[in-house]
């Protein structure tokens, strides 16, 4: 019964996820941009960038990921991230150039410009902000609002 439902699950991401990557485009959030030609030092100190890779938009981990990310913005965007996309090795990017991916890749960068994570598989909404809510500056932002 377990490879029936994963094919109707990967059967309904494939058909729905090009839509959603269209609403979140039309929407217009924010939360995701090229990363093809985006520069990390424009987010530094302002942006948690999470750095989406992979060969192709038709890759299965890639579209899992954008589901998973679209699908809870609202904690991404409290948390001060953007996510960039990156599905063109051919055009040799400057965060290609600079994070090296091979095939699919999440980087999950700092507001300092570190790289904090690197996952050769998609992750969950809820791991993401579990590992961004440990970071040194992101409790000192929690702390700031709650004396405010």
């Amino acid at each position: 019964m377990k490879p029936v439902l994963a094919f109707v699950l990967a059967s309904f991401m494939a058909l729905h996820l090009p839509q959603a990557l269209d609403a979140a485009e039309a929407d217009n959030s924010g939360l995701v941009q090229s990363g093809e030609t985006a520069e990390l030092s424009s987010f530094l100190w302002l942006k948690r960038p999470i750095v989406v890779f992979a060969d192709s938009a038709q890759d299965p981990r890639f579209q899992e990921q954008m589901a998973r990310l679209l699908a809870d913005e609202a904690a991404l965007l409290d948390r001060d991230v953007v996510v960039l996309t990156d599905t063109d090795p051919a055009a040799a990017s400057a965060l290609r150039k600079k994070l090296r991916p091979r095939g699919f890749m999440l980087v999950l960068i700092g507001k300092d410009g570190g790289v904090k994570l690197r996952k050769p598989h998609p992750w969950t909404v809820r791991e993401l902000t579990r590992t961004i809510d440990k970071f040194p500056d992101r409790l000192r932002e929690v702390e700031e609002r709650r004396e405010n």
